[in-house]
């Protein structure tokens, strides 16, 4: 067994390398468009979640599995680089998960991606202290059963499990079971529950599952979060977006360091926006995460869109 040393976050989940291609428009089919450069970036929701962790000052580590290819050895590179304490496993005769992210003007990116099933992790191929010597547990759920026992080892620990769900992965329902705060994309709750209004869903979820939060991630639209008593909002920040990819992953890493910090949940959520929104400023999964200071300043002087709810009668 390893020797760990106490973290802050410790991740488990999903990294990629990132294949950026910038487009005038996304083609119409049967088209042809010319494109003007590509870029190779590392990204992957957990992984990246970490790396912004890490570079807010946290102490990270990041459990996840790769092939035996040059991707492989991107990533390595740079978790090391950042200073994120790296459990990987490698998949033999394996290539990395890998994507192709067609980025627009407008910064909105369409996502091709293609996975091994070889690059599964696995519940054997963890360590329970890689997970119970951390403050928190962040998973994404895309290896379900490997996630759901590292959630099991953190609750009967007393650490508290984030949830990034994007998708309704096979057996994702066992993960449930073991989770404290559920921030997912917008059409999680309806596809779980049939109701796609998210005023009665997250409700609705948080008392099926009995954990502290249920959220939704809304793009343009903010977040939307369900405490068990009551609701709460926050709004997006107005930027000049250059890459939306991994909005998400650094909103996901913004809730974790306000919620490590004891922040009330507002400031959890406008933190977890203004990170997220500065991340789309720049080309990349990671290309924009900016420092403590200059999210707290978008915070303090940025412009937001108009709020998507009104709480005002609830």
């Amino acid at each position: 067994m390893t020797k760990s040393s106490i973290v802050d976050v410790v991740g488990v989940g999903l990294n990629a390398t990132d294949t950026l291609i910038p487009l005038p428009h996304y083609p119409a089919p049967g088209s042809k468009v010319e494109f003007r450069s590509a870029s190779v970036l590392p990204g992957g929701q957990v992984a990246s979640a970490v790396i912004a962790c890490q570079h807010w000052g946290m102490r990270t580590r990041y459990v996840g599995k790769v092939g035996d290819d040059d991707a492989a050895m991107l990533h390595r590179s740079e978790f090391a680089r950042a200073g994120v304490e790296t459990h990987l496993v490698k998949a033999q005769g394996c290539a990395s998960q890998q994507a192709f992210i067609l980025v627009d003007d407008a910064g909105e990116r369409t996502v091709l991606w293609k996975r091994d099933n070889r690059l599964t992790l696995r519940p054997e191929e963890l360590e329970r202290q890689w997970i119970v010597d951390a403050r928190a547990l962040h998973v994404d759920g895309h290896d379900t059963a490997a996630a759901a026992v590292a959630a099991g080892w953190a609750r009967a620990a007393g650490i508290p499990v984030v949830v990034d769900l994007d998708d309704l992965y096979p057996g994702v329902e066992a993960l449930f079971n073991n989770l404290d705060y559920l921030v997912a994309s917008r059409d999680i709750p309806g596809r779980l529950l049939g109701e796609h209004d998210l005023l009665r869903s997250l409700p609705a979820l948080q008392r099926r599952y009995g954990c502290h939060l249920a959220a939704a991630t809304l793009g343009h639209d903010g977040v939307l979060a369900w405490d068990g008593t009551q609701f709460h909002y926050a709004s997006a920040y107005r930027i000049e977006a250059v890459d939306t990819t991994g909005a998400g992953d650094i909103f996901h890493a913004g809730f974790i360091y306000g919620l490590l910090q004891g922040w009330p949940l507002q400031r959890q959520l406008d933190f977890a926006c203004a990170a997220a929104a500065l991340n789309c400023t720049a080309v990349g999964a990671r290309g924009g995460i900016q420092s403590v200071e200059n999210i707290e300043r978008l915070m303090a002087a940025g412009a937001r869109y108009a709020p998507a709810f009104d709480l005002s009668r609830r």
